[in-house]
């Protein structure tokens, strides 16, 4: 059995054990719920952090609203459905079924009367294959001046009976580090019970295009804080990483018209002067003037894209995007979009079975310390001995440990150290191990330090080396136990890949993902993870990966950099997937 097996088999002695409690029984059959589902990602920051224009980024389309309507005050379910339907989860219980309407292409929830304040939740079912693989959970902005929408996200997020929050993990998003930020991530590290402490936070530092006034090269700037932010040690405590994101621009990548493409294309070609005179201000670029594209229409570009997102489209234009498919692919490369997917992918997506295992452990825990049975003795031992034989857990509790206190493992001890690692510097055994039990990521070549689709061959012979030197390590005599503990578990992780590379095999185990991009298996009729590994191999072919050769016009990206330093002017964006659905 794997361990959602394992927790279900435990469900199912809770469920005999607490047969004539009506309250645990509708606990355990929300937790059995859990395991079924997909991955539930919930999206939390401050107000007009640009939460619900990041998960219409990330979705593709315009589905989420994000004016300030009452439907932004609820936390709102976003989950796959064949047909669109909209669904309100009363708090005095009951259903309410939602009418759709969609306003200048944006989605809207109409309440029909309904107070937001008698809302639960709303329950959003809608055909993206994006949520095949992810329920998206968009929350109420937190420190909002209604002290009710921030305690409706707060109990979402944050339960006030110490119980495990119903989001297996978050994106945060953060404008700059209050420490109110930092309190909210407290807390919710807080609510992963210690196994999954600090590796189910993600931070993006949103907006990032607003970085530097709305420079072309905001997006270093960006990246520049997003680094510090990321080498803070409290921030790392909290967050498995800390990850720039212009949501607007992506999102605007993502659903891109024809006609916001042609029009952009007329002011690339004006004169120069003209044209940055116009951008000066979105006041300057909004108001009459003697241009072909019209105010409405200018107006409309600014609500799509931003003042700096149309300077940076201009920008691209003018450097070789030759149509609104390489005008979006190009946009989305500098959104820092891919890279966010391709983190959730690997840290969340890579190990959900244990993030939601050890939520259902959790709860299971609280609901036999606060209600106690005479004949709950065999559920009390499996809980334990699931949380101690588990090596998916083991592996998040130890990289929780690496970010908070770090592991303590010193410098290497077997004699043969120099011949596989780089430096025996105290700490580089830490920074290894913590590598290998996936910190980075849980697929092989990330495991391993080896770029995306090394050989097999080559994966092998790094695995095998590293499995002798940390089985010496794990036997050394000069270590102590709590070392050798340590030592141990990263044994255990390299054999689960020596295994997968050995085989061939493609298995979701936690040491076992060979394809880096975690490429799922198609085929009909599948148990509900495989359809949501089909739904994740859908969306990557949909998104298919992009080299992108041309840049920005030089004349402009030099104009705009002339003040920056040299090093920086050199800097270059990772490369990224780039995709884009061009809508007319």
């Amino acid at each position: 059995m794997n361990i959602g097996d394992d927790a279900r088999a435990l469900l199912d002695l809770a469920a005999a054990a607490y047969a004539d409690d009506p309250t645990a029984s509708a606990r355990i059959t929300q937790w059995r719920a859990r395991l079924h589902d997909p991955l539930r990602l919930g999206i939390a920051g401050m107000v007009k952090a640009g939460k619900s224009t990041l998960l219409n980024a990330m979705l593709g389309e315009r589905v989420a609203p994000t004016d300030a309507g009452e439907c932004t005050r609820a936390v709102t379910w976003y989950r796959y459905g064949d047909t669109p339907a909209v669904t309100a989860r009363l708090l005095g219980g009951g259903t309410q079924r939602l009418a759709l309407r969609r306003t200048q292409g944006r989605l809207a929830f109409d309440l029909g009367g309904t107070s937001v304040d008698d809302v639960e939740a709303i329950d959003v079912r809608w055909p993206s294959v994006g949520l095949r693989s992810m329920v998206l959970i968009d929350t109420s902005g937190i420190e909002s001046v209604s002290e009710r929408v921030s305690e409706r996200t707060r109990r979402f997020l944050l339960p006030p009976d110490d119980g495990p929050s119903d989001a297996d993990a978050i994106v945060y998003l953060l404008r700059h580090l209050h420490t109110s930020d930092l309190a909210f991530l407290e807390a919710f590290r807080d609510t992963a019970a210690g196994a999954a402490r600090a590796v189910n936070a993600l931070a993006v530092l949103s907006r990032a295009d607003e970085v530097g006034a709305g420079r072309l090269d905001a997006m270093l700037s960006a990246r520049t804080i997003a680094e510090r932010y990321r080498a803070d040690p409290q921030m790392r405590r909290l967050s498995v990483t800390v990850l720039p994101v212009a949501g607007l621009l992506a999102e605007t990548a993502r659903t891109l018209r024809e006609r916001e493409f042609q029009a952009l294309r007329v002011l690339a070609e004006l004169d120069r002067a003209e044209r940055e005179r116009m951008l000066l201000s979105v006041d300057r670029f909004t108001r009459g003037g003697d241009t072909p594209v019209t105010a409405e229409a200018r107006a409309g570009l600014v609500d799509r894209f931003g003042i700096s997102g149309i300077r940076l489209a201009i920008a691209l234009l003018r450097g070789g995007a030759r149509s609104a498919q390489q005008l979006s692919e190009r946009l989305l490369e500098q959104s820092g979009l891919d890279e966010l997917r391709g983190v959730i992918r690997r840290q969340f997506r890579g190990r959900e079975a244990a993030l939601k295992v050890r939520s259902v452990l959790g709860g299971l825990e609280m609901l036999v310390r606060d209600r106690p049975r005479a004949d709950a003795g065999a559920l009390e031992a499996g809980i334990e001995r699931l949380a101690a034989e588990s090596h998916e857990l083991r592996e998040l509790e130890l990289l929780a440990r690496a970010r908070a206190t770090g592991l303590g493992l010193g410098p290497a001890m077997s004699p043969d150290a120099r011949e596989v690692t780089v430096s025996d510097a105290d700490g580089a055994l830490d920074v290894e191990a913590e590598r290998l039990l996936g910190g980075e990521g849980t697929d092989v070549a990330t495991r391993l330090g080896l770029p995306p689709g090394a050989h097999q061959g080559v994966a092998r012979e790094r695995a095998l080396a590293l499995l002798d030197r940390w089985r010496a390590e794990a036997a050394s005599p000069l270590g102590s136990a709590a070392r050798a503990r340590v030592c141990a578990a990263v044994v255990r992780s390299l054999e689960g890949v020596v295994s997968e590379v050995g085989t061939g095999g493609s298995g979701r185990g936690t040491a076992a993902h060979v394809d880096p991009a975690g490429g799922p298996a198609d085929g009909g009729g599948q148990q509900p993870h495989e359809q949501r590994e089909h739904g994740e191999a859908g969306l990557q072919q949909q998104d298919h990966a992009h080299r992108v050769g041309g840049r920005a016009d030089a004349d402009e990206l030099d104009a705009d950099h002339r003040d920056r330093p040299q090093q920086q002017q050199r800097r270059q964006q990772p490369p990224a997937r780039a995709a884009a659905a061009v809508h007319e």
